[in-house]
């Protein structure tokens, strides 16, 4: 007897709050499956994993630093997929804006140049995401282009662009023939909050950006327009509101912080350009708004979570010889798992009566 998806009218909130949980219970279980297989103690495993990163000081910290790309690209995302538009290329917008915001700090090498400079680099890494994310915006628009498609493919076009630069005119002429640049003048490197670690300001900047988003998503006419026309385009088209804006904005909005996020990550804590700036933040943040319920503050909570995957995975690595591979098959069985559980908590199974023909 045939199923049927059916979507539900009232969802109820308490499997929306459960949903996040029900899909960390699952993953945990794949994960304790997986450490078996593959001959490793279980309990071990998810001790170097989840719980030593959490006793030290310095872990602590990069938990926090290696949260912030992750914070700042899920919230851009957020914007996108409330308003049903689906960027999957926020790794590309992420390169892209370091890109941009590293020719500033390049161009005035040497120079002297005074404090303008850092925050200079900043709003052209915005930019340059902004403008890289409207691309496939301005594809959907005007030629119908599947923004999936179009936003993931210029992932590859950016990683490509900055392996061409750093091996080539942006190579370090004296960092014998590595395919880097030059390290950052101070003036162009994002300040330390404590005097050890690699904490830095643009942990703050990922703060605002969770008050700025909670506020603009929950208290303004912009948010209603963007919440409306995911869920209702029809109703959105007659409250007058413009399915094109809408489309330019959300991709413009989470291009720009996915290309902070990418000039704040080679300022800070990388330093300078090299051919690998990221281990997947952009994509991974997509598995950060989904767990996060595409709220600002889920996502910051989100983002702990799986930079606590990052950082347990590079112990795991050390400690128990296991591939850096298992990280992103946690990561990807919570994104499936958070998808299955939202389709079972907005959605009821039912069967479809056969028709019988004489």
């Amino acid at each position: 007897m045939p199923l049927k998806l059916e979507r539900q009218e009232n969802v109820p909130l308490a499997g929306l709050v459960a949903a996040p949980f029900v899909a960390l219970a699952v993953t945990l279980v794949v994960g304790t499956v997986m450490f078996a297989v593959m001959g490793r103690d279980p309990v071990e495993a998810f001790r170097i994993y989840f719980v030593d990163p959490l006793s030290d000081a310095y872990t602590l910290q990069e938990l926090v630093v290696k949260a912030g790309p992750l914070l700042l690209i899920g919230i851009g995302l957020a914007f996108c997929y409330r308003a049903n538009r689906w960027n999957i290329g926020a790794e590309g917008q992420y390169v892209a804006g370091a890109l941009a915001g590293s020719w500033l700090a390049l161009a005035t090498h040497g120079t002297e140049a005074g404090p303008w400079v850092l925050p200079a680099m900043l709003v052209l890494g915005a930019l340059g995401g902004a403008a890289y994310g409207l691309i496939p915006a301005l594809l959907r628009v005007r030629f119908g282009a599947s923004e999936i498609l179009t936003s993931l493919m210029l992932v590859y076009v950016a990683q490509l662009g900055l392996d061409y630069l750093v091996r080539g005119p942006w190579r370090d002429p004296a960092g014998f023939n590595f395919p880097q640049s030059v390290s950052f003048d101070a003036v162009a490197t994002m300040p330390l909050l404590l005097g050890e670690g690699r904490l830095h300001a643009g942990i703050v900047i990922g703060l605002i950006a969770v008050a700025a988003a909670t506020f603009v998503l929950g208290r303004t006419l912009v948010g209603f327009s963007i919440e409306l026309g995911g869920s209702a385009p029809r109703a959105a088209a007659f409250a007058g509101f413009h399915e094109k804006r809408v489309t330019y904005g959300v991709f413009a909005v989470s291009g720009a912080l996915a290309g902070l996020a990418g000039i704040i990550e080679v300022a800070g804590p990388i330093g300078n350009l090299q051919p690998s700036i990221s281990p997947g933040y952009g994509f991974t943040a997509i598995i950060a708004a989904m767990l996060g319920r595409l709220h600002p503050v889920g996502i910051l909570v989100a983002s702990l979570v799986l930079a606590l995957t990052y950082i347990g995975g590079e112990a795991a690595q050390i400690s128990l010889r296991m591939p850096f591979d298992v990280t992103r098959v946690f990561q990807g069985t919570l994104l499936f798992a958070i998808l299955a559980a939202d389709v079972l908590v907005r959605y009821r199974i039912r069967r479809v009566e056969g028709t019988r023909h004489a």
